[in-house]
């Protein structure tokens, strides 16, 4: 059971954040993630969209969806592919081996 200080600080946060997005007040910080073009690290390794989903390890449906902007990779994809888009060369060489 939630204690009501707990209850009270997570209400004035939905409150604040209401508030902030109708424009009643402004947020304290933003935080802005820089999207990943996931065909651009791709066409790094040089390799199809087939050889490319058997490398990291996700179905070809989902690179299809990140390559048409329809989703965008997050978490362990997410951080996978900053480290290809950062050395393909060798980060297929580890995955390869």
């Amino acid at each position: 059971m939630m204690d009501d200080k707990l209850f009270t600080d997570l209400l004035e946060s939905v409150e604040e954040m209401d508030k902030i997005r109708h424009g009643k007040k402004r947020a304290s910080r933003r935080t802005v993630v820089k999207e990943i073009k996931v065909a651009e690290v791709r066409e790094k390794t040089g390799l199809s969209q087939t050889r490319f989903v058997r490398l990291i390890g996700v179905s070809k449906r989902t690179v299809e969806n990140w390559e048409q902007g329809r989703r965008s990779p997050s978490g362990p994809a997410r951080a996978l592919l900053k480290i290809v888009a950062q050395n393909p060369e060798a980060a297929v060489r580890a995955l390869h081996s």
